[in-house]
């Protein structure tokens, strides 16, 4: 696998860093592609996102992580819905000019990441074949009444979803009510323990990077099943 990091131009003179994961080998002669957004309190360097970059182009397809503005100026406010909206279409447009006839691109993304891509895909903003959620934000912390979940009901793209059983953000039983209730396929991944960032209690590092090969594998096998 070779990494190699870039610059991508967003708005004006304003740009974002982005790391774009390479296989050795392709797997096929058309590989898929897949784009990998950060969540609101973390960036692209965020190890759950290295891992299933670094994993996905370690199975032979290729990966692109990269940040959104606020946090490429190291700033911690979340920039407006517009910007994260338009830094998602600029590194999407650069991802697909890359030298590669991609077979699917699939948008994936970390909590915030994800639920940005999935508004756009439900509103026609964004074009991806699948997209993946590591972590979706389905509520605020203790406001399980506050649903984010009305754009997913419009979506068609396939999607593969990660939820945590210790996740605030995320309450399991609300989420499997609002998949049952969804048009486009999906499919379901639980990772015991694992809190909002799929971090578990035990703090063994043997445990936590199981976690995380975990979590690659399901991606790897979606992306084979499904593309």
């Amino acid at each position: 696998m070779k990494s190699e990091t870039v610059t991508i131009p967003v708005i004006d003179d304003e740009k974002v860093s982005a790391i774009v994961c390479r296989p050795d080998k392709l797997r096929l002669d058309k590989p898929v592609g897949v784009i990998i957004a950060h969540g609101a309190a973390n960036d692209m360097h965020e190890p759950l996102i290295v891992r299933v970059c670094e994993g996905i182009a370690q199975a032979g397809h290729v990966a692109l992580r990269f940040n959104f503005l606020y946090r490429e100026k190291g700033l911690k406010s979340v920039d407006s819905q517009q910007k994260l909206e338009t830094t998602w279409n600029r590194v999407h447009q650069f991802f697909t000019g890359l030298s590669y006839d991609f077979k699917a691109v699939i948008a994936a993304g970390k909590s915030l990441g994800g639920r940005v891509a999935s508004q756009m895909l439900a509103s026609g903003k964004l074009s991806a074949n699948g997209l993946i959620l590591l972590g979706y934000p389905l509520h605020p912390p203790g406001k399980k009444d506050s649903l984010r979940d009305t754009h997913l009901y419009e979506m068609k793209t396939p999607m593969l979803f990660f939820a945590g059983t210790r996740d605030r953000l995320c309450d399991l039983s609300l989420l499997k009510d609002v998949l049952n209730r969804l048009k486009a396929p999906w499919e379901l991944v639980v990772i015991e323990g694992g809190d909002h960032s799929f971090n578990v209690p035990k703090t063994e590092s043997e445990i936590q990077e199981n976690v995380y090969r975990h979590v690659v594998e399901k991606c790897n096998g979606w992306v084979e099943s499904v593309f």
